[in-house]
């Protein structure tokens, strides 16, 4: 099935079409990544030209039904905006909706519950930047203490406090939050992250890990693809992953 067999809505601006399609094909990539926790975590995504509206997934459908017409547009309390089927997760939004409105430039929000990255927040130690992954994260993660489930609201002010302007926030106990400039470039750091910590969860079972000098690591993160403009940081990789979905099933586009 082709692109041209999914029309947008009349009532949809085409900017926000746009930003819907490329929300869905990531809620579809990360499903097919294996990134998916059952209808649970969240990537929410500023509409274009409406700094206030959002848009997030319907809770309740797996990221394999999400399309670019049910995603859920709300407002920067988490009310809805427009007609929508589906409500939206609470927990979804406490933190997301904090992040969003108070960076301006934080126009894509990403949480997920893989077990490898799970499982270095729940180390005392945090992130080893001792592979080459997380070596490009050098000076670019921050913690938050669990408070229990998202759902209170003052919690985002904490949360987002606890981020410092660093893209990665790792809740403790819990999970990965990753902030970018574009959807591509915060997939590109969710991806960056994943991989460092399957490999860290991997190494630390085989014995000590080898440190890394600092000059080595400020360097890494200098001339990783995934931060240079020219590059697109992370655009390249993401219209890769988008390619595939397209051939595996393109419906995310209706």
């Amino acid at each position: 099935m082709s692109e041209s067999n999914f029309v947008r809505p009349k009532r949809i601006a085409e900017a926000e079409w746009d930003a819907r399609v490329q929300l869905a094909a990531a809620y579809r990539i990360f499903a097919h990544l294996g990134w998916s926790e059952l209808i649970y975590n969240h990537i929410s995504l500023r509409v274009p030209g409406e700094d206030d509206h959002f848009l997030i997934n319907p809770f309740g459908l797996h990221y394999r039904e999400v399309t670019a017409s049910n995603l859920v547009k709300v407002d920067a309390e988490g009310r809805t905006v427009g007609e929508s089927d589906w409500p939206i997760n609470p927990a979804g939004f406490t933190f997301h909706g904090a992040i969003h409105t108070t960076l301006p430039d934080a126009h894509c929000v990403m949480h997920m519950h893989t077990t490898p990255t799970m499982a270095v927040c729940c180390l005392e130690e945090g992130l080893s930047f001792t592979n080459f992954y997380a070596a490009q994260l050098w000076g670019k993660v921050a913690y938050h203490d669990f408070e229990g489930i998202t759902v209170h609201s003052e919690e985002g002010a904490r949360i987002l406090a606890s981020a410092a302007g660093q893209p990665v926030l790792l809740l403790r106990n819990h999970g990965p939050v990753v902030m970018g400039h574009t959807l591509p470039q915060a997939f590109s750091l969710m991806w960056l992250l994943q991989r460092a910590c399957e490999v860290q969860v991997t190494s630390q079972s085989l014995g000590r890990l080898r440190k890394l000098p600092v000059d080595v690591l400020e360097g890494c993160v200098r001339d990783s693809l995934n931060f240079n403009p020219n590059f697109g940081a992370g655009a390249d990789s993401f219209a890769a992953l988008q390619r595939l979905i397209d051939v595996e099933d393109p419906t995310y586009r209706r």
